[in-house]
């Protein structure tokens, strides 16, 4: 059972990488990780390290390095993390993650509220949300802001090319229909997520409730018109998300492969 301590899931233990067995459906099954794909890729670089390395990098730490690295590579901010990071051995489950993940239309309060759980203040929280200016929203999660009505809190030239992007309200959830978060640099880590919500042209509810709620308004605009301040409290926010709850020492494995315990 996952105590209180492991929640989100469990922090930074490469949980999310373990495979369903047929004793249970892991926490890569939930609707709240819908979406998640590319798995592979992991794989390949663990494959790698193991040759090179073998028994030293965790799942974990190659999950948040490649994060790091990735945001640099699309032009944001460079940071330092630390390592040593073990992987569990605790099969996180579909279950856990259906409920204690954010839904896709988490409302600013249930947001807000999480991220202070894990010490994470408001302008840290918004900075780490700013990282949609990057990917994209399948239409899965989108058809409820489209139909039967358009949400009102949704630009409504938007909404008309959104429909474009997403015609059915009721998507094949293993097609892949989707829009991207960002039309003007869609893979530049930059601030035009926060000029996009400004105009109210965010994809989930939330992005917009961001800009229209006064408690997180004035960090939005902020970090519309700067940009070193949106890196700034980014990386504030990932020193913190990914030393959450991390098992060091014999608390974990090294995982030989990401998809399944040793």
């Amino acid at each position: 059972m996952v105590d209180d301590n492991h929640r989100f899931e469990q922090g930074c233990d490469a949980s999310l990488l373990l495979e369903s067995t047929a004793d249970f459906r892991s926490e890569k099954e939930s609707e709240r990780n819908f979406g998640m794909r590319n798995f592979k890729y992991v794989n390949d670089i663990k494959d790698a390290l193991e040759k090179e390395c073998p028994g030293v990098v965790s799942c974990a730490d190659l999950v948040i390095l490649s994060g790091r690295d990735g945001v640099a590579m699309l032009g944001g901010p460079h940071f330092e993390v630390k390592t040593g990071r073990r992987d569990t051995r605790v099969h996180t489950t579909e279950k856990d993650a259906d409920t204690y993940l954010l839904p896709h239309d988490a409302g600013v309060d249930a947001f807000l509220d999480t991220m202070a759980k894990l010490s994470i203040n408001a302008p840290q929280a918004i900075a780490l949300i700013g990282s949609h200016t990057v990917g994209r929203v399948h239409c899965v999660h989108l058809v409820s802001r489209l139909y039967p009505t358009v949400d009102p809190t949704l630009n409504a030239s938007y909404a008309d090319y959104l429909k474009i992007r997403c015609p059915s309200p009721n998507p094949d959830p293993t097609a892949v229909e989707y829009s991207r978060n960002d039309r003007g640099t869609p893979m530049i880590f930059d601030n035009n997520y926060y000029k996009n919500v400004i105009e109210l042209k965010g994809l989930l509810r939330l992005d917009n409730a961001l800009f229209l709620d006064p408690r997180t308004k004035p960090y939005v605009m902020r970090m519309a018109q700067d940009r070193d301040y949106f890196n700034e409290q980014f990386i504030a926010g990932m020193s913190i998300l990914t030393e959450h709850n991390v098992l060091t020492g014999s608390e974990g494995e090294i995982r030989k492969n990401c998809q399944w315990v040793n």
